[in-house]
């Protein structure tokens, strides 16, 4: 190069070192003239400009997004490029994750690498093209180091997927997607490659468009023409289909496997392959190969043998479109071949199974058309549809008993017997942990969990308090890792402090943590224990009001008169504490002369069990010989009467059913300021108002029934409006109470009930779920009252609260588990009052789902053996036209008439 020479091993310009020269280039991101500095250098005089590029690459990855010396990027990574001379080095340079957003073009690259030899050249291209497509190496780059080095073009994804990206960016030129194809030279190699490529259809769906200018149909013209292999195209888009599950592959390939129209011949070599496919995840795939298969059979080009084999896999599938389908082939392969019945004859008995009892009758009437012609032939395939019938609903069955001319003792059914899950039973609730290291790992692990237990919760708490009172400083030092990752544990600014954060809420065991290890003001905790919340007006103040008090008062006594423990720990799951047990407790109090907290001992009152009245007598007898004030109070409130059950009022709005809550007699005197509203009554509009424990503060409400054991009306109350959500307004989550309400002692009442038929009709199936382990638990209880939710479901059905698709999908899934007589208890009572809009003429129109409803009753009834009468199911019944609505009212009225039992 004119100017430059070798002094001493250094390269220099005019005095001034090329490295030098070509590192304030890169600088100051002037890639043209790093590119020319960089012609014509040999390997040595490349090397020892590398280190300074390295470096400057070490600083720039400090350097902020914004900053102006982050321009150097695109000219870094050209002479970096340049400046490795190993094609691993060069690879790993233009791929590396600091270079992927800022990288000079394929152009420049190309230009700085170009003199290099072939060889050279071919190794990095493949070493490019292996890289993970994350690496974002261009297309451009890779395919120009293989037109230069006249290597082997590669097949991997990186190369594969830009290569279809470049030829589908249509708008960057007039041509078409088949035009590029035909002028590229690599196609036939590269389009194979596109079938081995795992999950392409997730990344290049979009490309893979229908119509005239798309590739599905530019590989069929390039296979019609003979560019592509037509037999090798049919092969790979069939087996990518056996091996792919992916949604975007099966359209992709599936698309292009119909674009390719494969001849009569051509789908009879693949009868094994079609076979398998009717198996495939995707229903459109199934229903493809169905088609495919169908038409042979049709054509009598596979043999019964093979059409029973795949009717035994179709037949299966839940797909109601799919099963029809296979049915009508099978009637008309019968139709034209009777003697087939015999192979195909059990294949159908198949679709005995079914859940869906259209199908069950479509099926059974083909077997009773043929099942004659087996005779005695083939006794065995008589035998496989004999012993299927006992899959059909009752009603069908007992028709194909007498229709096949079956041994009506030999097939009968056992009478039903109601399945229940087995009542729960309330569980003694483990002690406080023993030592200051499990109270930390206990804590440790409430910190990391969005699920927090009542027994945990309250065993985690006693033992705070216990500790706190024996050995503070200790357990404060252990709790630190517990807390480490809190943000009120850290320097940070924060747009409020931590003692407005507590201020506001304890947030569960936080508060006390935070004045375990100094994080919150005394006056702080002082104020929120003496004056409560500084606004909480939403319906569940009243409980919330009572379980953050009880955290406030551990706080504030942990930092001025920690207690020696807590006297509202409860010692069983229901929430209940034995009256020995508090009397025991207030008795060790009295010996360390501890002063008791007005609240926990307020919330121990109303947590100790008085339905055994001798028992409490004998405990208030020793409460009173204690002499305290609080000994007392035990005493006059275990010979009390229990409070009395309040009244409820309903309300009925436009979308919505809601209860309103009277006033609750017979509390202690003297209450309290957080427990005072525990008395009194609830709205049914009063949780229009804003509350955080709707949209923040879930996990709490898992507490409240701890609050006022044996009394969940009171709580199920006040979740009635936030429950109804899950199937008016479709939010999530808000039934996942149920269970626990269900699980929990006290009366099962209106609110409870209008819950669960809430749950049950529930947009997303985990409420769903939820609501129905609430109907079973209850009804294995003995609590279910059955006529009051069915007339909650069908009042809720009418107005269009609920929709009959989820609440069938709820009663069938409680109906499998073996509870059809609760089921169809509910039903019957639900039934009236949807169906009584409905009339005989048709000129109401049926809601969508109620035939689906209708079903699963008519199931329900057929295995208990109901009989009687449902209120406006004849009208319906009676209506003209075959519809599934009509034809379930049908089968309902037949069984309740006949008292069919499975």
């Amino acid at each position: 190069m004119s100017g430059v020479g070798l002094v001493s091993g250094v390269v220099s310009v005019s005095g001034t070192s090329v490295s030098d020269a070509l590192l304030k280039a890169v600088r100051a991101g002037r890639t043209g003239e790093a590119a020319g500095l960089l012609d014509g250098m040999t390997d040595p005089e490349r090397r020892l400009c590398l280190p300074a590029l390295k470096e400057l690459r070490k600083e720039l990855r400090g350097a902020p997004w914004d900053a102006t010396s982050r321009k150097a990027y695109p000219t870094l990574h050209a002479a970096g490029a340049a400046c490795h001379t190993g094609a691993a080095g060069t690879a790993a340079w233009i791929g590396a994750a600091d270079m992927r957003w800022s990288q000079a073009s394929a152009a420049t690259l190309l230009h700085v690498l170009g003199d290099r030899d072939r060889d050279w050249l071919g190794n990095l291209a493949q070493r490019l093209a292996d890289r993970p497509s994350t690496s974002q190496v261009p297309y451009e780059l890779m395919a120009g180091l293989v037109r230069l080095s006249g290597c082997p073009v590669p097949t991997t994804e990186t190369y594969v997927v830009g290569w279809v990206e470049q030829i589908g960016s249509l708008w960057e030129r007039g041509d078409t997607v088949l035009d590029r194809l035909r002028q590229d030279p690599y196609t036939p190699e590269l389009v194979p490659a596109l079938f081995e490529i795992p999950d392409i259809g997730s990344h290049l769906d979009w490309l893979f468009g229908d119509g005239p200018d798309s590739w599905i149909e530019a590989l069929a013209r390039l296979t019609e023409e003979g560019v592509l292999d037509r037999e090798a195209m049919i092969d790979a888009c069939v087996a990518r289909l056996l091996r792919g599950v992916v949604a975007s592959d099966c359209r992709v390939f599936l698309r292009l496997l119909t674009a390719l129209e494969p001849t009569g011949d051509e789908e009879r070599e693949r009868v094994a392959d079609w076979l398998a496919l009717v198996s495939h995840p995707s229903s459109t795939v199934a229903s493809h190969a169905r088609s495919v298969l169908g038409s042979l059979a049709l054509a009598g080009e596979i043999a019964p043998r093979q059409l029973a084999e795949m009717s035994a896999v179709v037949l299966f599938r839940t797909e109601k479109k799919l099963v029809r389908a296979q049915l009508v082939l099978l009637g008309k392969v019968l139709r034209h071949d009777p003697s087939s019945a015999a192979e195909l004859l059990p294949a159908v008995a198949h679709a005995f199974g079914h859940e869906d009892t259209d199908v069950q009758e479509r099926a059974l009437k083909l077997v009773e058309r043929y099942f004659g012609g087996i005779g005695t032939a083939d006794p065995r395939a008589r035998d496989e549809v004999a012993d299927a019938v006992a899959q059909l609903s009752a009603g069908l069955r007992a028709r194909a008993i007498t229709a096949l001319g079956l041994d009506a003792d030999e097939h009968a059914s056992q009478p039903h017997l109601e399945l229940l899950p087995p009542a729960p039973e309330p569980s003694r609730l483990a002690p406080a942990p023993d030592t200051v290291i499990e109270v930390a790992e206990e804590v440790g692990a409430l910190m990391v969990s969005a699920d927090t237990d009542m027994a945990a919760f309250e065993r985690a708490l006693d033992g705070l308090v216990r500790h706190a009172y024996l050995r503070q400083e200790e357990l404060a030092e252990a709790l630190k890792p517990a807390v480490a990752r809190s943000w009120w544990m850290g320097t940070d600014h924060h747009p409020y402090s931590s003692d407005e954060h507590f201020r506001r809420d304890p947030y569960g065991l936080e508060v006390v943590l935070a004045a375990l290890v100094g994080r919150v003001h005394t006056s702080t905790l002082h104020e929120a224990h003496e004056h409560g919340p500084v606004s909480d007006p939403c319906v569940h103040r009243a409980l919330s009001a009572v379980f953050n008090a009880r955290l406030w008062e551990a706080a504030y006594r942990v930092r001025t008169d920690p207690m020696p423990f807590l006297l509202a720990t409860p010692i069983w799951s229901s929430g209940f504490l034995e009256p020995d047990e508090l009397v025991a407790r207030l008795t060790e109090y009295d010996r360390l002369g501890a002063r008791p907290g007005e609240v926990d001992f307020t919330q121990a009152l109303l947590r100790v069990r008085r339905d055994d009245r001798a028992a409490s007598a004998s405990a208030a007898g020793r409460a009173a010989a204690l002499g305290t004030v609080e000994g007392e109070r035990l005493a006059r409130w275990l010979l009390s009467e229990e409070p009395t059950t309040p009244t409820t009022s309903r309300h009925v709005t436009a979308e919505r059913i809601l209860l309103g809550l009277g006033e609750l007699d017979g509390l202690p005197s003297d209450l309290p300021l957080a427990f005072r509203q525990l008395a009194l009554p609830v709205g049914a509009f009063n949780a229009h108002t804003y509350c955080h424990h709707y949209y923040w503060n879930r996990v709490e409400r898992q507490h409240w029934l701890a609050v006022v054991p044996g009394r969940r009306e009171l709580v199920a109350a006040r979740l009635v409006r936030e429950v109804s959500t899950v199937a008016v307004k479709d939010t999530r989550g808000m039934a996942a109470v149920l269970p626990l309400l269900a699980e929990a002692e006290g009366e099962a009442g209106e609110a409870l009930h209008l819950c669960v038929a809430y749950g049950l009709g529930a947009r997303h199936p985990e409420d769903r779920l939820s609501a129905v382990d609430a109907l079973l638990v209850l009804a294995a209880r003995g609590q279910l009252d059955a006529e009051r939710l069915g007339g909650d479901l069908g009042q809720l059905v009418r107005m269009g609260a609920v929709k009959p698709l989820r609440l069938t999908e709820s009663v069938r899934t409680a109906a499998t588990t073996g509870a059809y007589s609760t089921v169809w208890s509910i039903l019957g009572a639900a039934l009236p009052a949807m169906l009584a809009g409905l009339a005989a003429d048709g000129a109401a129109p049926a809601v969508r789902g109620m035939g689906e409803l209708l079903a699963v009753a008519a199931e329900c009834a057929e295995r208990t053996g109901a009989h009687g009468d449902v209120e406006h199911l004849a009208p319906v019944a009676e209506r003209s036209g075959s519809s599934r609505l009509v034809a379930q009212a049908r089968r309902l009225r037949a069984t309740l008439e006949q008292g069919v039992a499975a």
